[in-house]
């Protein structure tokens, strides 16, 4: 069985916004400093419905004494967000794994932040370390539905960061959707990032196709349909253990396999990181991951999100 590191933390302070969303402070339960970590990075959160979350950071690098991170309910997902927005209180333990980074911010002369709704988190940590940086050539244009629904409404008001920010509320309606063409028409030397809901990123993709690409960076952790309706369960043959377990139609191989007691490292659950990457022995599988190659996937699954076709698979475990 595989060994995952997990840091304890202690949530120190909860805001719930427009009970949609709510504001976590984490704090070490050891106390002192918590692991580095740079602007754009994110964390996987053991949630109390018990799957495993990506959650960016939204304070500075500077501040190792605590992890500051927004989190969404996803009525339609699997629980997971929705058992922390509405089940963790002040005072809950939560293991975490060390901050990683796949949306890095690269030094420029310009920047242009774009945000929506959750998206806001990674983003309010590169202004942070921006302005810590006394670098002030940026722009952020924050889409979100209300003010009421805004993350982190309160620190984009202070007085430093406030002349940065453009904060555009649609109220729901697609006709009030913020006119981003101006921005994309002449291209500049500015470095895009954006972080928000699918047809946000979509669109600006559009907009910027004219822009050469690695001035653009998206941040997406929309995961992939993890559980499908026609899915049926299977058997997997686990090599090592020598033993077979049925893999229930509404459940991955990775939670079967926790259920039965084995200690295995994920961290997205939504195959879009690797982390769970197993060694593939024999039969058909259906991959649904977003991470392997054409060739890896001959020897390994990731067994968060792929299934077998039917009948049964072996694996290395």
């Amino acid at each position: 069985m595989m060994q995952t590191d997990f840091l304890d933390v202690v949530i120190t302070e909860k805001k719930v916004i427009a009970n949609d969303y709510c504001v976590l402070k984490l704090c070490s339960v050891l106390g002192g400093d918590l692991p580095e970590f740079s602007a754009g990075a994110h964390i996987s959160v053991k949630t109390p419905q018990g799957g495993m979350r990506h959650y960016s950071l939204a304070n500075s690098p500077s501040e190792r004494d605590y992890y500051l991170l927004a989190v969404k309910a996803e009525n339609e997902g699997r629980g997971a967000s929705l058992s922390l927005v509405k089940d963790a209180n002040v005072g809950d333990i939560l293991e975490i794994q060390p901050p990683e980074n796949n949306f890095e911010l690269i030094p420029a002369s310009e920047y242009l932040f774009i945000a929506g709704g959750i998206g806001i988190t990674p983003i309010l940590a590169m202004c942070r370390k921006l302005l810590s940086d006394g670098h002030s050539n940026f722009r952020l244009i924050y889409c979100t539905q209300s003010l009421e629904s805004t993350v982190f409404a309160d620190q984009l008001a202070e007085a430093e960061l406030a002349p940065h920010v453009i904060l555009h509320h649609d109220e729901g309606n697609i006709a009030n959707n913020y006119d981003f063409w101006p921005h994309f028409e002449t291209p500049t030397h500015a470095h895009v990032y954006c972080c928000g809901p699918k047809p946000m990123m979509e669109a600006i993709q559009d907009f910027s196709g004219h822009w050469p690409e690695s001035q653009i960076h998206f941040e997406d952790f929309n995961p992939v349909e993890v559980i499908q309706q026609d899915d049926v369960s299977f058997t997997v043959y686990l090599k090592k253990s020598n033993i077979w377990i049925t893999i229930p139609q509404h459940q991955t191989i990775l939670e079967t396999l926790r259920n039965h007691g084995y200690d295995l490292r994920s961290s997205c659950e939504s195959g879009t990181c690797g982390s769970c990457k197993t060694g593939l022995l024999a039969g058909d599988v259906e991959h649904r991951d977003l991470v392997l190659t054409d060739d890896e996937r001959e020897d390994f699954i990731m067994i968060c999100v792929s299934r077998a076709k039917g009948g049964e698979i072996t694996l290395d475990l």
